[in-house]
């Protein structure tokens, strides 16, 4: 059962799905369109994502981190991630928040990626939070979205050698 809808967030990247779902499916490549992730530990030691891996982000300013799970993969359509601990605490208010990642082909050289993100608020410090940290999750989504089509835009634009 997943839990309650709360907000997505779009972007269509000038390249085809082939090219966007390889970036995506790197992990180490986190930190080059994230813009708060200044460094990706691999903690099941695998670079590329799967089922069941896991990998620790590390957060601008140096003080916190967050570890995400994938937990479910479907070539060239879906990535869907948990979110099981954190040092915000936000893992501990939100224990089922769950982000899931769209790919849709557009024609033969675009790419809609959507990232949707799902958690409850049965408390009443998750229903504070919510109020609190939903435009700020919207807004850091769609800058990593952007940050995501400006990187694989610009890779696609380089001369090959």
């Amino acid at each position: 059962m997943r839990p309650p809808f709360r907000s997505t967030q779009a972007v269509i990247i000038n390249a085809p799905l082939e090219a966007v779902w390889a970036f995506s499916m790197d992990i180490r490549k986190i930190p080059e369109f994230h813009p708060r992730v200044v460094k990706v530990e691999l903690l099941s030691g695998k670079a590329l994502r799967e089922p069941g891996v896991s990998y620790e982000c590390y957060l601008s300013g140096g003080k916190h981190t967050c570890v995400e799970k994938d937990i479910e993969i479907v070539p060239m359509q879906k990535i869907v991630t948990v979110l099981p601990e954190d040092t915000f605490g936000i893992s501990k208010i939100l224990p089922d928040y769950l982000v899931e990642t769209m790919f849709h082909r557009v024609g033969q050289s675009s790419t809609k990626v959507e990232i949707s993100h799902y958690y409850s608020t049965p408390t009443l410090k998750a229903k504070l939070l919510n109020i609190v940290a939903k435009r700020r999750i919207a807004s850091d989504t769609k800058a990593t979205l952007n940050a995501a089509k400006a990187a694989i835009e610009s890779a696609r634009a380089e001369p090959r050698v």
